[in-house]
């Protein structure tokens, strides 16, 4: 089952190779606005969004030099 849910993900992220990178930028916003509308937020405080978008976007742009 989860080789088969691999397989699918590798073939759908394989024709759309600037998908995981355009979240993980679209995280990073989110962050950002974030800082601004919300300041004492636990999300704010931690930039929880930030990291995530990071390791989306990092992890995004080498899958995408593999695939």
């Amino acid at each position: 089952m989860i080789s088969r849910f691999l397989d699918f993900l590798s073939n759908y992220l394989a024709h759309r190779k600037g998908l995981l990178p355009i979240i993980g930028l679209i995280f990073i916003i989110i962050n950002l606005l974030l800082q601004f509308f919300m300041p004492g937020s636990f999300l704010a405080i931690t930039n929880l969004f930030l990291h995530i978008g990071l390791i989306v976007a990092i992890f995004g742009l080498m899958l995408a030099w593999a695939l």
